[in-house]
């Protein structure tokens, strides 16, 4: 009989699984608890963690329990898998404001409701740990050779890998423990990076209390060509409306590569399989068809249906017909600035370009526009006359598009 196992399956979801019958037949037989981890490395989630979620929600419509577990204790670590340099360490005020955060992102898709999921800390048994104590009883269960043959502890020895870092894996291989034990934690899930890390606990709680608990990862989300997606021009594609405005947000969607679509569909939305191959057949102008789905329904689960609605109105305003829209990102400047400001200033301060030098850039090869005029001077200073309606819009090559607004 088909289970929510197959669903991930189909969806391409999976990368890795410890015991693939197994998993399936208990996914297929029982109400499972299992958990996913978020280290408060910042204060929003970001459209990684997105695919994490999306997995929780599969697992949760189909009668599983999840743990969204916080890492206010790990936090003060850092995780070393796919990284090249050691995380800055934050102070134990930042981390906590950081898993606040999560919280509210966290349940925009998974239901906390009447404990059909819970939300864990695992501060609470981490930073009460005797060290002596932890190395006696954890640290003896784990081989140092066995450790470095990891992948995410590999890439790091030629770099550098320090003491503080090699010691996350214990910890997050003790969070399993403590799930399993206090919650019947009996799978974990996690980013084909976290392998290494899942087998760890895996082990440790077969040693220490002799339970087979089982782990899966999923498929890292990556474009055609291999690499990460969700990196913008201004950093991350943040699931926080005041880091990444829902409009921002939905044009990243809309403006994705054509070989990447249909694979984002499969991953980030729920909507039937059937409906997405239908798109997967679209040819040339029509694939965008299928990118304003994808923009749509993403967004709606990310920032809620009212502003997945307002962010298409306004990019069908902007591309359909030139026009000006309220819910188009928005810059505002004081009238007293107009005289003294170029344009160049105005779009670094609007965040619309990282440099002037990239501006400049722009500029010269035409990309730049003001209130739909194209601006061919790189020194090009505003005027009153630019914002006669109290607005004035500027449009940065084809796609993006920005007001802003004299206040």
């Amino acid at each position: 009989m088909r289970n929510v196992y197959d669903v991930l399956k189909e969806r391409g979801l999976i990368a890795q699984v410890t015991h693939e019958e197994e998993i399936r037949e208990l996914l297929g037989n029982e109400k499972v608890t299992f958990y996913i981890g978020f280290d408060p490395t910042a204060d929003s989630l970001h459209v990684g963690h997105f695919l994490q979620m999306v997995v929780m929600r599969h697992m949760q419509m189909h009668g599983h329990r999840p743990i969204a577990l916080v890492g206010g204790g790990t936090g003060h670590i850092g995780d070393p898998s796919g990284r090249t340099d050691m995380r800055q360490m934050m102070t134990e005020d930042v981390i906590n404001h950081n898993c606040e955060c999560f919280k509210k992102q966290l349940s925009s898709v998974i239901d906390f409701s009447d404990g059909k999921a819970i939300m864990v800390n695992n501060a609470d048994w981490l930073l009460k740990l005797n060290y002596v104590d932890f190395l006696r009883d954890i640290g003896s269960c784990f081989s140092v050779n066995k450790m470095l043959t990891a992948e995410c502890f590999k890439q790091r020895l030629e770099k550098g890998l320090s003491f503080l870092e090699f010691n996350y894996m214990l910890m997050q291989s003790y969070d399993f423990l403590m799930l399993s034990r206090e919650y019947g934690c009996k799978i974990e899930l996690g980013g084909d990076d976290q392998w290494s890390n899942i087998l760890g606990g895996i082990d440790l709680c077969r040693r220490k209390d002799q339970k087979q608990v089982y782990g899966m990862t999923f498929t890292l989300l990556t474009n055609s060509e291999g690499k990460k997606m969700g990196k913008t021009q201004s950093g991350a594609l943040w699931l926080d409306p005041e880091k990444t405005s829902p409009y921002d947000f939905y044009q990243y969607w809309v403006n994705v590569d054509d070989a990447d679509v249909i694979k984002c569909l499969k991953l980030l939305t729920f909507l039937p399989l059937e409906e997405i191959e239908k798109m997967a057949e679209y040819k040339d102008a029509e694939i965008n068809k299928a990118k304003k789905v994808l923009a749509y329904e993403v967004t709606k689960l990310v920032h809620g249906e009212e502003e997945a609605e307002k962010a298409k109105a306004a990019a069908e305003a902007v591309f359909g017909s030139g026009a000006s829209s309220e819910n188009m990102p928005t810059t505002e400047i004081d009238a007293s600035e107009i005289s003294t400001l170029s344009l160049l200033d105005c779009m670094v301060k609007a965040e619309i370009i990282a440099s002037k030098g990239e501006g400049r850039r722009l500029i010269q090869q035409g990309g730049v526009s003001l209130n739909g005029n194209k601006i061919t001077d790189v020194n090009y200073m505003l005027s009153d006359a630019d914002f006669e309606s109290g607005e004035a819009v500027i449009k940065k090559g084809k796609k993006v598009f920005h007001r802003v607004l004299v206040k």
